[in-house]
């Protein structure tokens, strides 16, 4: 690591480390590290998959008009690895800033796939790093320790400044077997805790979780063990990302005489990345296509696909509402979900495993049946990472608020203070001076919402217009004028959507006309001529007299045409 000292004095300045997501929330991971509001660099850019009642929004990303007030200032983005979570916002930022991002190779083959989706790969500045490199950028000096999480190429980030050293570990588990070998640098991240540390920012996921996490090597013995016993078709759903795990799906599959075939956009491009870039085996010949299938025996074939989150448009859920257009679930498949449901998604998954039963397949979902493991560091791990690195100040993230004061309680029992522990929420600027850390206010965030092509230009009115609609339905309330004399000369007419069937109901439909009519001579008669008055009398009308008889509330939209 390169002493900053040489150009910057020790101990002298302002650091600040701002969280502008992925605090009392899963996703959305993004951390920004400015020092004395000249150099900023920024950790992750990730995404947050949608809350059930986000009618039609896709994806959730931070608001970043931070930045983008700063963005002269702004050095570098750095990514921790290949999830979601963690580079899923890089497009939409990238789209405001145009700085330098670094990341190891799998990483970056990632994003390239998302850039190139999003006409921005031509543009972009991306620079491959590997766990043991050093990069300086103003009064940054950025170190990449190598890490074990449930994708590989996961790095660590130890950020030199003026003020110390911040270690931010981002998504890790302690696994002493990894698949692929690469164990967590340990030293490194004990040689930085025997020089100090002054912040520690720590993956609060599995803060509630008693005890160590499971190996990724024991997923694999559990897929021989299944894969041996099983004479049908085998289909496996997981995280796309979890090239460990594919890899022993693969390796399950070779040692028992299968082929596989994938499905699944995502999952087709991140086999085709890491394959490209030498991070899986498959042995020659062994993978097929989805339409030659049906020229093997099922105790030949393993299917590999996406939707083990119940996602409403994967491979796995169309399969189970016969809606594929290559695949069907056929009686005899064994159908592995190799995945815990993130929290929110239980009732996609649940409706999947439901409807893959009824279709006579049999389901292997449960967490104790040992096909999977999270990636993810329970209590004795994350004390563990506390005590090799022996932080000064920590700050627990990733995680839901519950999740980070369970971490908090694990980083006081190993004996750090409780003033030196930061539970922030999104906004909040932590700052670290010579003088001690504290809390010094909030900048702007949030969240910005992603449907379709539109970008932020869905709020919180627009979700609660969409709730009513899908709660209650609309009802519109259609009616020609004079222009001048505000006489009625046609309707009104009544159109009703998802709330009542107007055949079955049309009693309340000449009722409600009958409303709407009163209103109409009422205000005829008090002189009531601006168009949006004469609506909104309509409107309130229709509304005490609709949920006085049915207890609905349906969106009520006049349309007044004039002539």
């Amino acid at each position: 690591m390169v002493d900053i000292s040489r150009r910057y004095k020790k101990n002298t300045g302002k650091l600040s480390i701002i969280p502008l997501g992925g605090l009392g929330e899963i996703g959305k991971n993004m951390y920004v590290l400015n020092y004395n509001d000249e150099d900023i660099i920024v950790i992750d850019s990730g995404l947050m998959f949608p809350e059930e009642d986000m009618l039609g929004i896709d994806s959730v990303i931070p608001d970043i008009k931070y930045l983008e007030e700063n963005r002269d200032k702004v050095r570098a983005i750095f990514l921790t690895h290949g999830h979601e979570d963690h580079i899923g916002g890089l497009p939409y930022v990238l789209r405001k800033l145009q700085v330098p991002v670094y990341g190891t190779r799998l990483t970056l083959g990632l994003v390239e796939v998302k850039l190139k989706e999003h006409h921005l790969l031509r543009g972009a500045d991306l620079r491959v790093v590997k766990a043991g490199d050093s990069i300086t950028l103003g009064a940054f000096t950025v170190d990449f320790i190598r890490s074990s999480h449930s994708i590989t190429d996961t790095v660590a980030l130890a950020v030199d400044t003026p003020l110390g050293v911040v270690v931010a570990t981002s998504d890790f588990k302690i696994d002493q077997t990894p698949v692929d070998g690469q164990v967590i640098d340990y030293y490194k991240l004990a040689e930085l805790g025997q020089r100090g540390v002054l912040c520690l920012l720590s993956d609060s996921t599995n803060a509630e979780r008693p005890g160590y996490t499971l190996s990724e090597r024991e997923v694999g013995k559990t897929f021989e063990e299944v894969f041996s016993q099983v004479k049908g078709r085998i289909i496996v759903a997981t995280f796309a990302s979890n090239i460990h795990r594919v890899q022993q799906v693969i390796n399950a599959s070779y040692a028992v005489g299968r082929k596989f075939a994938v499905t699944g956009r995502s999952m087709i491009n991140v086999i085709n990345i890491a394959k490209e870039l030498g991070y899986m085996n498959i042995p020659d010949g062994m993978q097929v296509e989805i339409d030659d299938l049906d020229k093997y025996p099922g105790n030949e074939i393993t299917i590999l696909t996406t939707g083990s989150q119940g996602e409403p448009m994967s491979a796995l859920t169309r399969m189970s509402k016969a809606d594929h257009k290559r695949l069907s679930i056929l009686p005899g498949d064994t159908v592995i979900i190799s995945a815990t449901p993130i929290p929110g998604n239980e009732k996609f998954v649940s409706r999947t495993i439901d409807n893959l039963f009824k279709l006579g397949a049999d389901v292997i979902y449960e967490r104790f049946s040992g096909i999977h493991v999270s990636g993810h560091a329970s209590q004795e791990e994350l004390k563990l990472m506390l005590n090799l690195v022996r932080p000064k100040y920590f700050m627990p993230v990733h995680g839901e608020y519950r999740m980070l004061v369970k971490h908090k309680q694990l980083a006081m029992a190993t004996g750090i203070p409780e003033k030196d522990i930061f539970i922030s929420e999104i906004g909040d600027v932590v700052e670290f001076t010579a003088k001690g850390a504290r809390k010094a206010g909030k900048v702007p965030s949030g969240s910005v919402l992603v449907d379709g092509l539109g970008v932020g230009d869905v709020g919180n009115i627009v979700l609660r217009d969409r709730r009513q609609l899908s709660e209650d339905g609309i009802l519109i309330v259609v009616v020609t004028m004079d222009k001048k004399d505000r006489t009625v000369k046609s309707g009104p007419d009544i159109i009703t959507r998802g709330f009542v069937y107007v055949r079955e109901s049309e009693d309340l439909i000449e009722e409600a006309l009958g409303k709407v009519k009163e209103t109409l001579e009422f205000c005829r008669k008090e002189n009531i001529t601006d168009w949006s008055a004469i609506k909104n009398n309509i409107r309130d009308v229709l509304y005490r007299f609709l949920y006085e008889k049915t207890k609905r509330r349906p969106m009520i939209l006049p349309i007044i045409m004039e002539v």
